[in-house]
């Protein structure tokens, strides 16, 4: 065994053993309650919020997706620059208010908000199937990512089937015995390794190259087309500033920590946090456009990033930046499965499977659900391949859809539960149409704009629909206009003593 082979082991294990400390403490701190499992009890704290919100947010997607979409489609990517920031205004217009109903319902699951604001157990529940068919792909490219990162870290030591079943291994013991306690300081360990690997792999990178002025010489040289954006390029351009950070924010790990966050105020600064946090892109940019002096042929673009490390950097630094790349993927695959757990458990198997569950029932059918979820994600990590952002583009896509009826049930008093369901049936299926047959997608939206045209298809229909069939029940809508003149007057604490949640 060499020693690039043994050093890329040691830093491997490190890698995985932190984790797996933090989960066994966080374990210690827990208590046998389905709430304390899948929501900290409601109490994570401002420093574990932003931390585990940014960690989720950036995946495998951002960190390995990035490098390998500069590296290729030249400034494509540098729409991350206002997606992240649309995000956070998200995350503060929509995030806050998601909180505060699930505050005073006692939401649990995303399904939990739909039932409780449009009365239907029948589109809570569709909602619901939709958000967990479309987390699976996403949650498979933070494993491929992963073991994408250990396989090369380990200079093939490891094989790509083994690195994939060693990370999915370290997530569900850790999962399974901190729930969301673990994943939040796991996800503080993860957040500070992501920004700052991103960070110095660019520095270190571009330095190699002679510095920026030289890489951007070098690249209008030897592939001019990297420094533009490609005709016809900028449909792609806005699908993917719309697309991404809806879906991403859409997603039920998203959820989890809008109802798990202890006090409002951090809502308000979460949109200036993350642009500045999206200033590490400036790494992205940095290692993909340096890779394509240094090196234009590389075989798998998903690697670029470790690939070029270990060719310039000296074997540690190189082995540390990429465990860092492998946090990115952590940190959002643990988020997802316990999610997607949290959903099964609570929306499907409590209501189909057995009734009245026991409270400590509860934790251990959404324990085994972690290890189902991300036996499924593994399964696709090794029979599913593709570009890890091709993927994740198809995910946030589908995720995307669900914004319509959230927005309609927040905001529009004429949003129906027909127009909800049949919007997401037509958003969806053209989604799966354009996905299948790339052909089929019309006109300007041809290039890379199938997400985007699915959305609006979405959105057009639940208007028309909802603006012909019944409205919500007048209770429901008396709810919510109480609910929000006391969001308003920012009343976060006293609800009515009427409000009782249908969801059950």
């Amino acid at each position: 065994m060499s020693a690039t082979e043994i050093a890329g082991l040691i830093v491997i294990a490190a890698f995985l053993l932190v984790p797996l400390a933090m989960g066994a403490f966080a374990s210690r701190k827990s208590t046998a309650t389905a709430e304390d499992f899948f929501l900290q009890g409601r109490a994570m704290g401002s420093v574990a919020v932003f931390f585990t919100v940014a960690a989720t947010w950036w995946s495998a997607f951002a960190f390995l997706g990035s490098n390998a979409s500069f590296y290729l489609d030249g400034p494509l990517y540098w729409t991350a620059i206002a997606w992240n920031i649309f995000f956070g205004v998200m995350y503060y217009v929509v995030g806050k208010r998601i909180w505060f109903h699930g505050k005073r319902g006692g939401y649990v699951t995303p399904r939990d908000f739909f039932v409780d604001l449009y009365g239907s157990r029948r589109l809570g529940t569709f909602i619901a199937v939709i958000l967990l068919v479309f987390t699976l792909p996403h949650l498979q490219i933070q494993l491929t990512g992963g073991a994408y990162l250990m396989e090369v870290a380990s200079d093939g030591a490891l094989p790509f089937w083994l690195a994939g079943l060693l990370f999915y291994l370290v997530i569900i013991i850790y999962v399974w015995s901190g729930g969301l306690r673990a994943v939040a300081w796991t996800d503080v360990f993860y957040g500070v390794l992501l920004f700052l690997g991103m960070i110095t792999a660019g520095i270190f990178l571009v330095g190699e190259v002679g510095g920026m002025g030289t890489m951007f010489d070098e690249i209008e040289q030897i592939q001019p087309e990297n420094l533009i954006l490609a005709d016809g390029a900028w449909m792609a351009w806005i699908a993917m500033f719309v697309v991404t950070p809806l879906g991403a924010f859409m997603g039920p790990q998203m959820w989890t920590r809008m109802y798990a966050t202890r006090s409002p105020r951090l809502f308000d600064l979460m949109p200036f946090l993350l642009a500045v946090a999206a200033i590490s892109y400036v790494g992205s940019m940095l290692i993909g456009n340096s890779a394509v002096v240094l090196d234009p042929d590389v075989e798998q673009a998903d690697q670029v990033l470790p690939v070029m490390l270990l060719e310039y950097a000296p074997v540690v630094l190189a082995l540390v930046l990429i465990a860092c790349g492998a946090a990115a993927a952590m940190s959002t695959a643990n988020s997802q499965v316990h999610a997607m757990a949290a959903s099964y458990t609570i929306d499907f198997h409590e209501r189909y499977v057995q009734k009245d569950l026991p409270e400590n029932k509860r934790v251990w059918v959404g324990r085994w659900a972690i290890l189902v979820f991300s036996a499924i994600a593994y399964v696709m990590t090794l029979y599913v391949p593709g570009l890890l952002v091709t993927i994740g583009l198809v995910a946030f896509a589908g995720l995307a859809q669900v914004i319509i009826p959230t927005l309609g049930a927040l905001f529009w008093k004429r949003a129906s539960v027909t127009g909800a369901s049949v919007g997401l049936v037509v958003g969806v299926g053209s989604l799966v149409l354009f996905t299948a047959l790339p052909a089929t997608v019309p006109g300007p939206f041809a290039n890379g704009g199938g997400g985007l045209l699915s959305l609006l298809l979405n959105l057009v229909v639940f208007i028309g629909v909802s603006l012909v069939t019944r409205p919500r029940e007048t209770g429901i809508l008396a709810r919510l206009a109480a609910r929000t003149r006391d969001f308003d007057r920012g009343r976060w604490d006293s609800g009515s003593p009427q409000e009782e949640l249908v969801r059950r």
